[in-house]
């Protein structure tokens, strides 16, 4: 690639800004190692004022969550009229929005488990649908806010109103089955599935925690799963990726009930900004594929181009 001005926006005050910062920080290190001259942005509220000043010559996105994630910030930078990686304003609204997400993919074929939004203060009076089931924020990514209910667990028959739990933090939240078995994970890279990546958290499930603490959850890429899976995992990815319009790298994350075979395959959700951390999944399959982390950064800011 021709040398290039980049700024690395990231950080912001979403729930991920740590990760954010992690991302960021591998980012600019491998775009400066490839000869880019990098100005490094940790968003704050004068985010448009900074990014006039720096007159960059292309955005590197590595912001997650909200508004770095949920087409804010990319509408911003396209009244500014500044080239940025990963997905535009449309994509970037639906994907980050579970509902909307199953309202695109849905029609098209690809299974995603059925839902209903849900006022988090009903769940004191009965549950939403018969246990086990799964409670997740709306507008959140990296599994922040989620928790499974079960019969055995310790909130309450009903939920109880003190629990610490989402219900506590965000007014409306979304219930969905809860789909027994495997996590799967595959990233997609300009137009092409990578590879399936099966998670292995050591206790409980890949919930934040697992996701950026070492050791807490095992990789196995690739997954160790048929065929069949695999192939309709990497379509249904593709396919997710292109009906929503997404650009440069996504990820999309599964469930497998292996009891059901290919009717037990669910899509959960694509994520327009995965994480680049070194425990982040694109970059490990993407290595998998012969792609090593700067090549990873550079492609992503060319597909932005």
């Amino acid at each position: 690639m021709d040398k290039l001005h980049v700024a690395v926006l990231m950080g912001g005050w979403s729930s991920e800004r740590e990760v954010s910062l992690v991302t960021g920080k591998g980012v600019a290190e491998a775009l400066e190692s490839r000869g880019h001259r990098v100005t490094r942005i940790d968003m704050d509220r004068d985010v448009a004022q900074r990014l006039a000043e720096v007159k960059p010559d292309v955005v590197f996105n590595a912001l997650h969550g909200t508004p770095g994630e949920d087409g804010t910030v990319q509408g911003m930078m396209d009244l500014m009229g500044l080239k940025y990686t990963h997905s535009g304003v449309e994509t970037s609204v639906i994907a980050i929005d579970k509902e909307l997400t199953k309202m695109v993919l849905v029609p098209h074929g690809i299974r995603m488990p059925e839902g209903k939004i849900i006022e988090s203060d009903s769940l004191h009076q009965a549950d939403p649908m018969a246990r086990p089931y799964v409670l997740k924020p709306v507008n959140e990514g990296s599994s922040v806010g989620v928790a499974i209910v079960t019969d055995q667990g310790n909130y309450g028959n009903p939920i109880g109103r003190y629990v610490e739990g989402p219900w506590q933090k965000f007014d409306r939240l979304l219930a969905e089955p809860f789909v027994r078995g495997h996590e799967l994970t595959v990233a997609v890279l300009d137009d092409e599935a990578l590879a399936v990546t099966e998670l292995k958290p050591t206790q409980g499930f890949y919930d934040y925690d697992a996701k950026y603490t070492d050791g807490l959850t095992q990789h196995v890429c690739p997954a160790e799963i048929p065929d069949a899976i695999r192939d309709s995992a990497l379509d249904m990815a593709l396919r997710a990726h292109r009906l929503l319009g997404c650009r440069g790298a996504s990820r999309s994350d599964f469930r497998w009930d292996d009891e059901r075979g290919l009717q037990g395959l669910y899509l959960l959700e694509v994520n327009t900004q995965p994480g680049m951390t070194p425990l982040s999944l694109v970059p490990e399959q993407a290595r998998i594929r012969g792609i090593d982390y700067a090549e990873l950064v550079e492609r992503i800011v060319r597909a932005a181009l």
